[in-house]
């Protein structure tokens, strides 16, 4: 007798096939031709009718498209329907013209925002059946051009000119170039950060890098102004980089970048530096305060300063040994660092923005999420200074920390 064995058929479903089509099709794509790619697929497998991809300035204030002519208007974060998909970090379908829609979907790596994705769709009674069906499928499109973006910057500038509303100072580009990405989200915890005035920062910066066990965040005030303060902040924030690369406590990075800085500089030139390295699973950690950066925290409803034992600033004087004090974060608690040109800041009658409006900055922020406060905090700071040009760089950085 014969037998006949059995095998179940694997079902491939064209929906499945098309969303594989664009995966595919972003993958092998040339860096500068990312958004020309997500055009034709989306139009071919989607039947898009337009396709566009927009890129938050270093501001984060305007999306700014990234192909077409460079004198387009570009969108605002604040008052746009592409901005309200960024803001809320959740895809937005709005009308458009003809009967169409318009959905509008962030283009976002690991928590950081690069900008949106808005596809507009047919409105028959087609499109009006698909637009449910294909807007998952649309999200994770725009999530796989996200992390092509990250890699295609790499080897073409295209991307990186798109984020700029102005040209950047000299000064503001080595500072860009140094940052890492403005939030990111991880097991446990959500950052976001944001400098200003974005175009012409100097001095300031922050770091952070996490593995499975620890977090370690850095916030930096270099001393000076121009490239003089990005040069100092340069060789201070690698010399940290390369000592935390080591494998070395934060108190030994600090002594290590300490004589870095000195060897150079020769304590004519200084910076300040507030570093926190914490434990995921715990949330046990150890700071060294060196110098000017603040700490707030938001803890059950109150803004309280945490102060540490002040210690010399990095390069300062030669040789300087660095301790670490122990510190504690627990889950619900938000910690909001931010440097002397925050607090510091005076109205036009002369009034010193300080501790007390900081913390009702923070509490009127609470319910925004960590990557919206930094922006929100330098607006209320922007209010405070009367409108006037700020004379020093704004940094403000957030962490959301939600335990295990």
């Amino acid at each position: 007798m014969e037998r006949r064995i059995g095998v179940t058929p694997v079902v491939v479903s064209p929906l499945t096939n098309r969303f594989a089509a664009a995966e595919r099709a972003l993958r092998t794509a040339a860096p500068h031709e990312l958004a020309d790619a997500v055009r034709r697929v989306l139009v071919e497998r989607y039947a898009a009718v337009a396709v566009e991809l927009l890129m938050a300035d270093y501001g984060l204030t305007t999306l700014q498209p990234v192909s077409g002519p460079r004198d387009r208007e570009p969108l605002s974060v604040y008052d746009s329907a592409a901005g309200r998909a960024f803001g809320a970090q959740e895809p937005y379908v709005e009308p458009a013209d003809g009967g169409r829609v318009r959905a509008h979907l962030p283009v976002t790596v690991r928590g950081d925002r690069l900008g949106v994705l808005s596809v507009t769709l047919p409105g028959d009674g087609h499109g009006d059946r698909e637009v449910p069906g294909v807007l998952c499928e649309l999200t994770e499109v725009a999530q796989v051009l996200g992390h092509e973006v990250v890699v295609a910057e790499r080897a073409t500038d295209l991307y990186l000119r798109a984020r700029r509303r102005d040209r950047l100072t000299l000064a503001a580009e080595m500072q860009w170039q140094l940052l890492p990405a403005r939030s990111s989200t991880g097991p446990g915890y959500a950052l976001g950060a944001q400098l200003e005035p974005a175009y012409a920062v100097h001095g300031d910066n922050f770091d952070w890098s996490a593995t499975a066990d620890r977090l370690a965040l850095y916030v930096s005030n270099g001393m000076g102004e121009g490239t003089e303060a990005a040069l100092l902040t340069t060789l201070a924030v690698n010399a940290l980089r390369n000592a935390r690369r080591a494998g070395l406590p934060i108190a030994d990075q600090a002594a290590l970048a300490d004589q870095a800085v000195h060897a150079h500089y020769g304590g004519r030139s200084y910076l300040s530096v507030l570093m926190l390295d914490v434990e995921l699973a715990t949330g046990r950690g150890q700071v060294v305060d060196a110098g000017s950066p603040r700490l707030l925290r938001l803890r059950a409803g109150t803004v309280e300063r945490v102060g540490f034992e002040a210690q010399l600033p990095l390069g300062m004087f030669e040789e300087t040994d660095y301790a670490a004090q122990p510190f504690r974060v627990e889950p619900g608690d938000r910690l909001v660092f931010v440097s002397d040109g925050v607090y510091e800041v005076a109205s036009p009658a002369g009034e010193a923005y300080g501790d007390a409006a900081l913390a009702r900055a923070i509490s009127s922020t609470r319910l925004l999420p960590a990557a919206e406060v930094p922006r929100a905090v330098l607006r209320e700071l922007t209010d405070h200074r009367g409108g006037r040009v700020p004379e020093d760089d704004a940094l403000v950085v957030c962490l959301d920390w939600h335990g295990r």
